[in-house]
């Protein structure tokens, strides 16, 4: 499609479904974040034996682009974790091989040697570990590393007008159509109305400390959403919202409106968990990244569930496009530690301790990392890279087919 060319609500599956394919034959990188399913699919072929970590709420899609920058409701900033759709109460341990899975394959796409994927796996589980504490101090926080904190600069600085020069390609008061956004239906844009103008959005949009609660609330544009990567095929909406209030300038913000799919990671199987998948991922939220739980809330469009979000200029993701030796290893221990720090939150200190112990067992002496993580990664990098490759093999043969 051409930057401006646009796709009609009828027209919309097969364009999504080719475009979801593309983005994965990028990289064996970008296969590895669009393939949950396979993930665990692959995890459970594998027959390998993980830690049972205590039952606590986990990311389940934990790989590195799903981490980042994220702003709470006062204005502040943090490093958490940033798409909860894969959220379940369940092993911790599928957070962290997946994690490193995403940090081995990001590596081999910055032709590091194996080695220093080696020691970004043991740098992972030391961060991890750190995060976890010890008796009544609940974590311990790693310094930053360079990568990292540019990203978090850069989003201490960013405002309304970055946000919308990314989103919407302008300031105006719409969102101009084009290979992102594409027009919604008569009855979509009836029932997003009808969403902005429930209590829950109105706390919402308004919850910021300056924000005044009697604001007027309209939608001005709505679009469909071509945004992601495995969530491409299901609804995605991006709502353009004005706030208006007597003695203060007009406010738009930006609203994210995403259908909640049902959970590819596995759960606790006596797990208590809401049976609606949008309140799933809102608990999932305020469990493992508050900044963001805080910040949804849920409801439903064309019968189906879904979550809902204002976006935040200070949003962003981390990703590692290129990194050399000392900044691959200095990433891996603070996404190892972000992480534990979010499942820590969740247990107190003996189950904290028991789970530290589990951690350290079968460790051999030629690495310094669990032996049951090292020989995951290895078997499911191996697994994703003849996944990847068949994927471009495949993809190649539809592109040809329509020559």
């Amino acid at each position: 499609m051409s930057r401006r060319a646009t796709v009609t609500p009828d027209s919309r599956e097969p364009h999504l479904t080719a475009l979801r394919n593309l983005k994965m034959a990028r990289s064996a990188h970008a296969f590895v974040r669009g393939n949950t399913q396979q993930f665990y699919e692959w995890l459970e072929g594998a027959n390998r034996t993980l830690p049972a970590g205590p039952d606590l709420w986990i990311c389940g899609d934990c790989h590195v682009s799903n981490i980042g920058p994220v702003a709470d409701r006062e204005g502040g900033i943090d490093i958490q974790i940033r798409d909860l759709d894969q959220a379940v109460i369940g092993n911790p341990a599928h957070d962290i091989v997946r994690l490193a899975v995403s940090l081995a394959t990001a590596a081999r796409g910055s032709d590091l040697p194996g080695v220093v994927t080696a020691s970004m796996v043991e740098r992972l589980i030391a961060g991890y570990e750190r995060g976890m504490g010890g008796g009544r101090k609940l974590y311990r926080v790693v310094e930053r590393p360079g990568t990292i904190r540019l990203v978090m600069k850069a989003a201490l600085k960013r405002r309304w007008k970055h946000l919308a020069r990314e989103r919407i390609q302008g300031i105006r008061p719409d969102i101009p159509e084009g290979k992102r956004f594409w027009p919604v239906t008569a009855e979509e844009r009836d029932e997003l109305e009808s969403l902005t103008a429930t209590d829950g959005m109105r706390a919402l949009v308004t919850h910021l400390v300056h924000r005044d609660d009697d604001a007027k609330i309209e939608l001005l544009d709505a679009k469909y959403w071509v945004k992601g990567c495995s969530s491409l095929g299901h609804l995605r909406y991006a709502l353009l919202v004005r706030l208006s209030a007597k003695g203060t300038a007009d406010e738009l913000c930006l609203v994210d409106v995403k259908e909640a799919l049902k959970a590819a990671a596995p759960h606790a199987s006596d797990a208590s968990m809401p049976r609606d998948n949008a309140e799933r991922v809102k608990q999932g939220a305020l469990h493992l990244a508050p900044n963001l739980g805080e910040r949804m809330m849920t409801g439903r469009i064309r019968g189906r569930t879904v979550f809902v979000r204002e976006l935040r200029p200070q949003d962003l993701k981390i990703d590692l496009e290129r990194l050399d030796e000392t900044e691959a290893m200095d990433v891996a221990h603070y996404l190892g530690n972000v992480v534990g720090r979010a499942h820590a939150s969740q247990l107190s200190w003996p189950d904290r301790k028991r789970w530290l112990g589990e951690l350290a067992r079968n460790r051999p002496k030629s690495i310094d990392a669990p032996s049951w993580l090292w020989r995951s990664v290895v078997e499911l990098v191996q697994a994703h890279e003849g996944g990847y490759l068949e994927h471009c093999r495949r993809f190649a043969n539809e592109i040809r087919a329509t020559r």
